[in-house]
């Protein structure tokens, strides 16, 4: 049987106090983080649309990439935190910063066709379908 031995905190309630403060609806959850962005791929038919959750972000701050067969999205966002004239400010930082990125294969794609805008914090690329040829039948005579 093990004793546990009960330290005696003064700061304890303290914590706790903070704690529950700041993880109030007010202020939101400690475990907000933007560990990628949210993509839907959509079938339009002769393309597929794909749209991409970008909030917060400027359009220069949106890269898209195409090398050999695959696109990458990136984006990057700078903290406003980090400036030395607003450090003592900043009582909580949930807002995520950093680079994100995600990748994806174009195989079946008109690379050189497709297009891109950007409005309200959602990326939107066109992706043309590259016309399918069907194999051609025929019967070969035997002589």
């Amino acid at each position: 049987m093990r004793n546990f031995l009960s330290i005696y905190d003064p700061f304890r309630e303290m914590d706790n106090f903070e704690r529950h403060f700041f993880d109030s609806p007010f202020f939101g959850t400690t475990t907000s983080s933007m560990a990628g962005f949210s993509t839907d791929i959509t079938d339009e038919g002769d393309s597929y649309k794909l749209t991409a959750d970008l909030p917060g972000f400027s359009k220069d701050d949106i890269k898209i990439d195409i090398n050999d067969n695959t696109l990458t999205l990136s984006a990057e966002r700078h903290s406003e935190f980090e400036k030395e004239d607003k450090k003592g400010k900043y009582i909580r930082v949930e807002r995520s910063y950093g680079s994100y990125s995600r990748s994806f294969d174009l195989t079946g794609i008109k690379s050189d066709d497709i297009t891109a805008s950007y409005e309200n914090g959602v990326l939107s690329l066109v992706l043309p379908k590259e016309e399918k040829i069907e194999p051609v039948s025929r019967r070969l005579e035997i002589k």
